[in-house]
């Protein structure tokens, strides 16, 4: 899961050259945390990749601020730090359908999907749509978007009671889905939209965790008893 969320200036100061980041990014790659990514935190990635810190790049994010042109311009070097760097300084009200379609078939880890759905998709207007359409798709790191998306949507205040028990209700369907990163998306999801403070939502969440819980399916029921375990603690 991404971390607490970092505040950006509203706008770009002053212009940034694209080459200039990518530099910037490479001097301060560390060849250590490029190992971790994989060897600690599961993040395999085909793209190339220079190891620069989620901290360091959340510092450059801060000093550049918002700005879609750039972030595309980073997008569009394949490189995995500035695709990082460019969830974190695209603005979320000039992201499109289209875009959001595009950088979404590009990704193949978690970090990646997650820094994107949390940074600044869950702001979006076209979040919930998004959210409908990849929780069908066979690809896991799409659908992994769907439920990353839906999770920071619950977590940072966005959408109406209604599309999040419609969210309940894709969870439900997908419980199923016994990959990896999907499963652990679906269940953040469901343990998100159950801490919210909505007495409606807690109780369906709380709901369908216990009866997930009871499924004669291990991925229903590793889904279920993990969120029950999450809403007891919470609830202490």
């Amino acid at each position: 899961m991404a971390a607490k969320k970092k505040t950006v200036p509203k706008k770009a100061a002053r212009p940034v050259d694209a080459n200039a980041l990518v530099a910037e990014l490479k001097r301060n790659g560390s060849p250590q945390y490029k190992a971790d990514m994989s060897a600690r935190f599961g993040m395999v990635t085909s793209a190339p990749v220079f190891g620069v810190a989620v901290g360091t790049l959340r510092a450059i994010a801060k000093r550049t601020g918002y700005n879609h042109a750039l972030a595309e311009e980073l997008w569009a070097t394949g490189i995995h730090d500035a695709r990082m760097l460019a969830t974190m300084i695209d603005d979320p009200a000039d992201v499109t359908p289209a875009q959001m379609e595009r950088w979404v078939k590009d990704m193949d880890n978690w970090g990646i999907v997650d820094t994107a759905c949390f940074h600044y998709w869950d702001r979006s207007p076209h979040a919930f749509a998004k959210i409908e359409k990849w929780s069908k798709s066979k690809d896991e790191f799409v659908k992994r978007a769907a439920f990353a998306l839906l999770a920071s949507c619950a977590l940072h205040k966005q959408g109406t009671d209604e599309q999040m028990l419609r969210g309940l209700e894709l969870i439900e369907r997908e419980a199923r889905d016994p990959r990896n990163f999907v499963k652990k998306a679906a269940n953040w999801a469901l343990r998100a939209i159950g801490g919210k403070k909505s007495p409606k939502l807690r109780a369906a969440a709380r709901e369908l965790a216990e009866q997930l819980a009871s499924s004669d399916d291990a991925t229903e029921r590793w889904n279920g008893k993990d969120a029950m375990r999450a809403f007891a603690k919470g609830d202490k």
